[in-house]
């Protein structure tokens, strides 16, 4: 054998050796994730059927839902719980007040992780904002936002159309209103920016919000939000263009 072929057999063992130990580590961090998530799962609903909280005992506060208790407790940046049937997606949602980007690469204990959570925007309140707009990656592995992606099948949307999303006071339900394919736009670009909800005040405002939303859905849902309805926008990366985002808007039910 010369020493060329077996300079060539030890590159490609060694590139081998690379991919083994990358795969490896995938692996491990996708079981750790999912064992991570898991226990936030059985802990959130440990709790469902407990007393409720006495976090808050004061008159004329609202009362934390008891599901709730243990999680805040445990971090307080913790302002709901979303769950979507026929998907992986059952996550607290988390807002950091001080750094509004925290949880892209933060997980429930604060320590730095790629996949990150779901996460409010800083524009948002989850229990007053007529708008409230979540983040979530789009993982590879399947993580966080990345089953939104089946909203692109009007087939789904027909079996799907609701999700559940509680406060930590109340329990609601969202009704599908338009699923959007968009981009993060320059700030000069004079189109509309499905994400900027800060600029969703008035009226006339959020009639033309709904208005441009239902121009960009991929398919006619038959639903539509009037003035006075709360909307809830679920967004995460879509990769068929240049920052492409997927964005599933919903409405609170009454």
């Amino acid at each position: 054998m010369t020493t060329t072929k077996k300079a060539l057999i030890a590159i490609s063992l060694l590139v081998l050796l690379f991919s083994l130990v990358n795969l490896a580590k995938i692996f491990l961090r996708d079981y750790e994730e999912k064992q991570k998530m898991e226990e936030l799962i059985l802990a959130w609903k440990e709790q469902g059927d407990a007393s409720p909280s006495l976090l808050s005992t004061k008159a004329n506060e609202p009362v934390m839902l008891p599901e709730f208790v243990k999680l805040y407790e445990r971090n307080p940046d913790i302002v709901g719980w979303l769950q979507i049937d026929g998907t992986r997606i059952e996550y607290p949602v988390m807002q950091n007040l001080q750094d509004a980007g925290y949880y892209l690469n933060h997980d429930f204990d604060k320590k730095e992780n790629t996949s990150g959570l779901p996460f409010l925007d800083a524009h948002s309140d989850a229990n007053g904002a007529s708008i409230s707009l979540i983040h979530g990656h789009h993982m590879k592995s399947g993580w966080m936002f990345k089953d939104l992606m089946k909203y692109k099948q009007e087939s789904f949307y027909r079996e799907h159309s609701t999700f559940q999303f509680s406060t930590l006071y109340e329990k609601e339900e969202y009704e599908i209103i338009a699923v959007i394919l968009s981009q993060v736009y320059r700030k000069s670009d004079d189109v509309f920016k499905y994400y900027q909800i800060e600029k969703v005040s008035t009226q006339d405002e959020f009639n033309s919000y709904v208005q441009n939303i239902k121009q960009l859905a991929l398919y006619d849902t038959g639903v539509t939000a009037q003035y006075g309805d709360k909307l809830m926008v679920l967004s995460t990366c879509e990769y068929s263009t240049e920052n492409g985002r997927l964005a599933v808007i919903a409405r609170k039910l009454k």
